[in-house]
């Protein structure tokens, strides 16, 4: 099975078929958040810092950080800020940006394996971005959209991900090192979002033979109760054969969606990971277990 390898300076983490879920935190990115982009303009990385912290306490394995602010060093913010997050946390980095220069001034700074965030199916964009891939060795976020946009037909984002996997085959770049992203579509505005979303995880898993991931509140754009659809999508999604997802784990109905996906799907050996999360503990002056409560049942069978 396909197993995608990413590191920070002192941890390993496998993205997998096989593997419990991977939940990338989405919140170090300055888009449509005025406060923090202002900030990370002026070199103010507090809010940063907390986003940081909450969002591998609350369970990521892997944070996004993007810094595509209007009229700011790009290049230069993503590459400090990458730094800080990795003084701060051992897990990998996504590392987020649609300018090259920004994408290979972060691959320079950091220490690891890292997730580079993204190539197209465009020829440009493959052939700037690709060779970064090769350089650094590192994996890659491809989308599944090129030069004539985003297709409404899961069939041809399936051809532009296959071209993505060649085109890096082209490079020496394993498909190991590629994790495709369908492009769900918000399926308030396209009624068969859902449906031609799961047919196409479908596929790249079972065909292309490549992880998945995507923005998992893009299905939800636009909808009331965001969170309940969201944890609805990641659920039928890692059933489809989904590997991870850019999303924030600080909610919690989206979070416990994909534990209990991963127990369900065989992910989570024997609910391990489900029981401790979840396991009430023993109250004051009992075993654990209930022993207390096992010798009263006992006491009553005798009787």
């Amino acid at each position: 099975m396909t197993e995608t390898v990413v590191s920070s300076a002192t941890k390993t983490h496998i993205i997998g078929f096989d593997r419990p879920f991977t939940v990338i935190g989405e919140r170090i990115n300055p888009t449509g958040r005025k406060k923090l982009a202002a900030e990370m303009k002026e070199y103010n990385f507090e809010t940063v810092e907390r986003d940081a912290l909450a969002q591998v306490a609350a369970g990521a394995h892997m944070l996004d950080v993007n810094a595509g602010i209007p009229l700011a060093d790009e290049p230069d913010i993503l590459a400090k800020t990458i730094q800080l997050v990795q003084s701060l946390t051992d897990v990998p980095l996504a590392i987020d940006s649609s300018i090259v220069e920004a994408l290979e001034r972060g691959l320079e700074v950091y220490q690891g394996k890292a997730l580079l965030n993204s190539v197209t199916g465009e020829e440009e964009r493959l052939e700037a971005v690709l060779p970064l891939v090769k350089k650094y060795n590192c994996a890659v976020v491809g989308i599944s959209n090129d030069e004539t946009g985003i297709s409404e037909d899961p069939d041809v984002r399936f051809e532009v991900a296959k071209k993505i996997v060649e085109h890096a085959a082209d490079y020496g770049i394993p498909r190991e090192d590629i994790v495709i992203d369908p492009l769900v579509m918000p399926i308030g505005a396209l009624g068969n979002a859902g449906k031609g979303a799961l047919a196409l995880i479908r596929r790249l898993n079972s065909e292309l033979k490549v992880n998945t991931t995507c923005g998992a509140s893009n299905m939800s754009f636009g909808l009331p109760n965001r969170h309940g659809l969201n944890a609805a999508f990641l659920s039928m999604a890692i059933g489809a054969g989904m590997t991870t997802a850019i999303m924030n784990p600080l909610h919690e109905q989206e979070m416990h969606a994909v534990w209990g996906a991963d127990v369900i799907a065989g992910h989570d050996k024997d609910c391990g990971a489900w029981i401790r999360r979840f396991r009430e503990p023993a109250a004051e002056g009992e075993e654990a277990g209930g022993a207390r409560g096992g010798r009263e049942r006992r006491r009553r069978r005798v009787a």
